[in-house]
């Protein structure tokens, strides 16, 4: 059977025999009704837990609409058209709308980056800028002692707005909600404390109100004050099939359950090779990005399995503090007993792969130089096809293989 992985803006062929796959896991089949702009107008209309957007903003408050930076797959485009008309009906002038580019860690965007994520329409109309971490105000402290330290011009607004979509995290839960201002627009000091609880069992993908680091997240974004959310679930293609607005948990909530209808995979049994991508570009410009498809692969392998990771990688690791960990440690064990006594956000990312490599060989399939590859201990390949002949080669001609096209969005949960 001939499958077919997203790799940067193309793709990765694979030809996998029937008798060995397993299944190629997608998006469950659920009715949706409308979709798009037209969905978001909508979950506008028809709020969660919440008056309408129009009903709490006031004429001559300033207002700061927080999204996703150029590493998420969310579509600020398709809802910044009906989010600025419901503003503008309220009677809200343009010059006190900035949206915000919520960068959390992540590197700052050049101009044409911010039009092409806002759209024509915002980047014309209001002003459209990244976050300045440098820049924050001190706002309170979560009982877990995470500082809420946020960037000016979001804590100093009358009203916060929060986008983002929502998908599986593999420590947060789930992305979304709160999730846009911590660690969105915090201090690096401030995702470092509430990432180190990361390590702890219950943070982990589809945890939700067990999981102590989406409480401490939550309980920043109350500290802040999210007026209104405007979240979205995209379908494999990155195409809008939901919206939810209105309360910041509430909403987030119904947005999760959506998602679980959609992407939850139960499975019998481990799969002997995992053959994942993030599905291509924006996910896998990196591996700091691309590690989230390998988590989630990770729950679906057999022990000493072999994951077989495909993605462009093409600006390499991504991250600073990340990259010095998987390029100065002497082992992956040395990477999982760092972390216990030394959180680093961005090491944290490194850690979670070498707590992969315990379970399973990750051999990688991207742009990135082979000795290079290596050198953090991953198995380069020229090609996913070639990769899946040699893991063939190692675990016999009757290893099972799984296929995960959209890592990051499906979570494995094996039942049987």
């Amino acid at each position: 059977m001939r499958l077919s992985f997203g790799f940067g803006t193309s793709t990765q062929e694979v030809e996998v025999p029937e008798k060995n796959l397993m299944g190629e896991l997608h998006a469950n089949p659920v009715p949706t009704g409308l979709t798009g702009e037209a969905e978001v107008r909508r979950a506008l209309a028809e709020p969660i837990g919440s008056p309408r957007l129009g009903e709490i903003v006031k004429p001559g408050e300033k207002i700061a609409i927080v999204t996703s930076d150029i590493t998420r797959p969310m579509p600020t485009y398709k809802v910044m058209p009906a989010l600025l008309d419901e503003l503008y009906a309220a009677g809200v002038r343009r010059e006190d709308i900035t949206l915000v580019f919520a960068l959390g860690s992540h590197r700052h965007h050049t101009d044409e980056e911010r039009r092409r994520l806002a759209g024509e329409r915002a980047f014309s109309e209001i002003a459209c800028v990244d976050c300045d971490p440098g820049d924050c105000v001190h706002m309170g402290v979560t009982k877990a002692g995470t500082p809420v330290d946020i960037t000016r011009v979001v804590a100093e607004a009358d009203r916060r707005i929060c986008l983002g979509n929502i998908e599986y995290h593999y420590f947060a839960g789930y992305s979304g909600g709160a999730k846009a201002i911590m660690p969105g627009v915090s201090t690096r000091d401030a995702i470092q404390s509430n990432h180190s609880m990361m390590v702890r069992p219950e943070a982990c993908a589809g945890a939700l109100e067990t999981n102590p680091l989406r409480m401490d997240i939550e309980e920043a974004g109350a500290i802040c004050g999210i007026d209104f959310i405007v979240n979205v679930v995209l379908s494999e293609h990155k195409e809008i099939l939901k919206a939810v607005a209105g309360d910041p948990v509430k909403a987030h909530r119904a947005g999760c359950a959506f998602l679980d209808t959609l992407y939850l995979k139960e499975l019998p049994h481990g799969a002997d090779i995992v053959l994942v991508s993030q599905g291509g570009a924006p996910k896998d410009m990196n591996l700091y990005q691309t590690q989230k498809a390998l988590d989630n692969a990770r729950h679906a392998v057999n022990q000493g399995g072999i994951i077989i990771l495909i993605g462009s990688c093409k600006e390499g690791l991504g991250e600073h503090t990340f990259e010095e960990w998987m390029t100065k440690s002497p082992s992956p064990e040395a990477m999982i007993e760092r972390i216990g006594r030394d959180f680093q956000l961005g090491g944290h990312k490194a850690a979670a792969i070498a707590m992969t490599l315990q379970k399973a060989d990750v051999w990688l399939v991207s742009d990135m130089e082979p000795d290079f590859v290596r050198s953090i201990f991953l198995t380069p390949q020229p090609s996913a096809q070639a990769a899946l002949d040699a893991a063939f080669q190692k675990l016999g001609k009757d290893a099972t293989v799984l296929a995960m096209p959209y890592g990051g969005s499906t979570l494995p949960r094996i039942v049987g």
